[in-house]
């Protein structure tokens, strides 16, 4: 059964600086919990690797769908064994005060049996995940963005 997550949160950087730290998907490790390491894989394609649950790393590999700069990234991915399938879309918001909002929503499919019963021990609350995870970007974006982009 696919279940959907969507959460939403305001950075407060401009538009333009939150669109590009957010689709440089190689930076995602410094804010989300459970990423190792992304790695691109020509223009749409990325391969990730995620710690999962016992410490095991699961990789899968994502495609961007759609890509309308300063408004929208979309995906799909499928795990190298083809049981994971997750797929969604950031949008990001202009707001007053040079603010953006991001707003994440997330389709995923865990698949049944075990590698199902190690799926679920990953995504076991994802709503909660999401959540952590906007709340560290909003950090690194506020915190971090001058250090990161300054060149």
């Amino acid at each position: 059964m696919t279940q959907q997550i969507t959460k939403s949160i305001t950075v407060k950087q401009d538009v333009t600086a939150v669109y590009r730290l957010w689709s440089d998907f190689e930076y995602f490790p410094q804010f989300m919990k459970y990423v190792q390491a992304v790695y691109k894989e020509g223009d749409n394609k990325s391969r990730w690797e995620v710690t999962g649950p016992l410490g095991k790393t699961v990789t899968w590999q994502a495609e961007m769908t759609r890509n309308e700069p300063n408004k929208r990234i979309a995906w799909n991915s499928k795990d190298m064994d083809g049981t994971i399938t997750t797929s969604g879309e950031v949008t990001f918001n202009s707001l007053p005060q040079n603010e953006t909002q991001i707003t994440v929503t997330m389709n995923y499919t865990p698949p049944a049996g075990k590698v199902g019963e190690l799926v679920a021990a990953l995504f076991a609350n994802p709503e909660k995940q999401v959540e952590e995870d906007l709340r560290h970007f909003k950090e690194f974006a506020e915190g971090m963005y001058d250090r990161v982009w300054a060149s």
